[in-house]
């Protein structure tokens, strides 16, 4: 039993080296694919914030409404867009509403930014973040290289690729 057992190990082995596998090199990478554009401009109108989870736990923030270049606010960069006294708790979502004078400027060329339903029922994010006592900051990363797209038509659309920092 004991000899069996060694030949049969030994067949394996044999087996295995006669079907020798060659190698290859496999590299996986990583890169940013900026967007070449001189300005991403988008109307931001309104930011709101649900503490509830529902339809009733939306809170609208004193809003600094304007147009912002989303390809300014790069590298660290960022600007205050709302703020409010809000009840401690979780931040469920925040939406940011947006207008209709959005745009995208490449080269000297200006083209509209269709959002769809930017201004309907704005650009959501799910956060689930609870709130510090006293002082909480959200950041919100919108990528705009990520974000746009441009149609066979020569459109360009913003689907908005959004994150919480």
């Amino acid at each position: 039993m004991r000899y069996a057992f060694v030949s049969f190990a030994a067949l394996v082995l044999a087996m295995g080296c006669s079907k020798q596998q060659e190698n290859t090199r496999l590299e996986i990478r990583l890169t940013d694919n900026p967007y070449n554009a001189t300005e991403v401009n988008v109307d931001l109108q309104q930011v709101r914030v649900n503490m509830r989870g529902d339809s009733t736990g939306w809170i609208n923030l004193d809003t600094k409404a304007g147009v912002y270049n989303l390809l300014g606010l790069q590298n660290g960069v960022d600007t205050l867009v709302a703020t409010a006294s809000v009840p401690e708790g979780t931040v469920q979502e925040i939406r940011l509403v947006l207008g209709s004078n959005n745009s995208i400027k490449i080269g000297t060329q200006v083209f509209p930014l269709t959002i769809p339903s930017g201004s309907e029922s704005g650009l959501k994010i799910k956060v689930n973040k609870k709130l510090n006592a006293g002082y909480s900051s959200l950041v919100v990363d919108f990528d705009a290289g990520l974000s746009i797209v441009q149609t066979g038509n020569g459109a360009f659309l913003l689907k908005p690729v959004l994150r919480l920092k």
